[in-house]
């Protein structure tokens, strides 16, 4: 069969398929919501559909480490080869960064998060996800609530895991330099009055040049505080923007032309799903890394 041939073949199946899906399987129009939405309010509590997506994620994440690990062998072969050989590829990429002594230290913490942020996008593209939900009338317009949707497409996530990524690295830094001096790195006011004392001593010339260095040490310390701040904003909204996008794409395409052309998008989406959990805990590392990093080194 000739190139130009199977060519024509792919795309009159293609062009059928769509066919086929825009007239019995009709697509509404896409609505999406930037806030989650809440199903129910036991006691008063609201239960939205992301943290059912991330209750599930769990749920799914514990079954599978538990059939991994319920017949440990020594000789390890299917799901649990499967899982040691994960393991071990995220352990030397954290050793690789961090060095084995900070690595085992570092090694839970970044892991989780890694798998908790690829589990939840990649959770996310398997069909009910967005598509299975209660229907609520909106005046005249009938509007599906779903019952699960990507933890990552709430704000609140990625910023939950942004702080938990933000306490970690500040308590790694105390545990290792000690209170005073990781605040050190914040508050550096030791040249600014060694600086007034030279000159209340009338050592004008030396005291002058240390109250230079130290309001520099100052405006360091400053800038070096509002970047620990910025950077929970930064991890927040890296996340949250990059998987809404995604699920925003594939709902659009699927509207616009119903079942083939969605399929390039879910690869791509598993790819940015990998990407944005490899930068999260990355970034995650480095900055553990430079936390119990001597001041000298920064």
């Amino acid at each position: 069969m000739g190139k130009w041939r199977r060519i024509g073949i792919i795309a009159l199946i293609s062009f059928g398929l769509i066919a086929v899906g825009a007239v019995f399987f009709p697509i509404s129009m896409p609505r999406f919501e930037l806030a989650a939405e809440v199903l129910w309010s036991p006691f008063g509590i609201p239960i939205t559909n992301t943290m059912i997506g991330a209750w599930l994620t769990i749920l799914v994440m514990g079954g599978i480490a538990y059939a991994a690990t319920r017949k440990m062998r020594l000789v390890p072969h299917g799901l649990q080869n499967v899982m040691e050989a994960a393991v071990e590829m995220l352990m030397n990429f954290v050793e690789s960064i961090a060095g084995k002594e900070n690595g085992r230290k570092f090694f839970p913490v970044v892991a989780t998060i890694f798998i908790f942020v690829i589990a939840n996008a990649w959770l996310a593209l398997f069909p009910g996800f967005m598509s299975i939900g209660l229907w609520h009338g909106n005046g005249e317009e009938q509007v599906l609530v779903p019952f699960f949707r990507g933890a990552n497409t709430d704000v609140n996530f990625p910023l939950a895991l942004a702080l938990v990524s933000f306490i970690f690295v500040e308590y790694w830094g105390f545990r290792s330099h000690g209170f005073i001096r990781y605040m050190s790195k914040f508050v550096n006011v030791r040249q600014y009055f060694g600086g007034m004392g030279q000159m209340l001593r009338g050592r004008v010339r030396s005291g002058m040049g240390m109250l230079f260095s130290g309001i520099i040490d100052i405006f360091v310390g400053f800038i070096e505080m509002v970047s620990e701040m910025v950077r929970i904003m930064s991890f927040t909204f890296r996340l949250f923007g990059n998987m809404t996008a995604g699920e925003i794409l594939i709902f659009s395409m699927m509207f616009l032309i119903p079942w083939v052309a969605a399929i390039p998008f879910y690869g791509l989406e598993l790819f940015i799903g990998f990407v944005q959990a490899l930068i999260f805990c990355g970034l995650t590392l480095v900055f553990l890394v430079m936390a119990v990093a001597p001041h000298e080194e920064h």
